[in-house]
């Protein structure tokens, strides 16, 4: 039963579905705090989400060393990301191109992953969140390149500390980490440029 769950609950059309996950990526990128639909196009097992299965399959293959949280390590999650992404495990957090995280809540501090150099920033890490919902949580308000005036999202659940997390990952610009919070339908992003605070501050 195990090897049928690495095997199956990939891409139905491999290209097809990448295309529209990596447009909708893109788009999230773009304009920070918007949420873009991403609908079931994969079934992993858990504890990894199809939408964090979907974003994983887009942007990771065997160039792009991957880190797992501790839950998604000791699961056969970790086998089906392999055998459908190809992606090499990272050694260290700092090793990884992306950071595949199914329990924010308990995630290492932002600064523990690959922020890049001054005169390669894009040697970072893009954190994937695996989140339950993009409206529920806290609100936060965010301003910055691709947003207008302001927008507000409020994903949960999140890393502790994590506005303060983020006034620090903003400091280190051009370095710094990129998010993509991956909902159960869609996802929204947080590029490193994007400043962000809890509506209270």
């Amino acid at each position: 039963m195990e090897q049928m769950d690495v095997i199956d609950g990939g891409f139905a059309a491999p290209v097809f579905d990448a295309q529209t996950v990596f447009r909708a990526v893109m788009d999230a990128m773009a304009r920070p705090g918007t949420i873009q639909p991403v609908v079931g196009l994969t079934q992993p097992p858990a504890p990894l989400s199809a939408t964090a299965g979907a974003v994983a399959l887009t942007l990771c293959d065997h160039d792009t060393p991957l880190w797992l949280d501790a839950g998604l390590q000791v699961s056969t999650a970790r086998s089906w990301i392999a055998f459908h992404a190809g992606a090499p495990l990272a050694a260290t957090p700092a090793d990884a191109h992306f950071a595949l995280v199914a329990s924010p809540a308990n995630m290492i501090s932002v600064e523990n992953f690959a922020q890049g150099t001054q005169e390669y920033p894009d040697r970072s890490t893009t954190l994937v969140l695996q989140v339950e919902s993009l409206t529920e949580g806290t609100p936060l308000h965010l301003e910055g390149p691709g947003i207008e005036t302001s927008a507000t999202i409020a994903p949960t659940p999140l890393p502790r500390h994590f506005v303060e997390q983020w006034k620090q990952n903003g400091a280190r610009f051009p370095r710094g980490v990129d998010v993509i919070l991956a909902a159960p339908d869609a996802v929204a992003c947080l590029p490193r440029t994007t400043r962000i605070k809890t509506m209270e501050a």
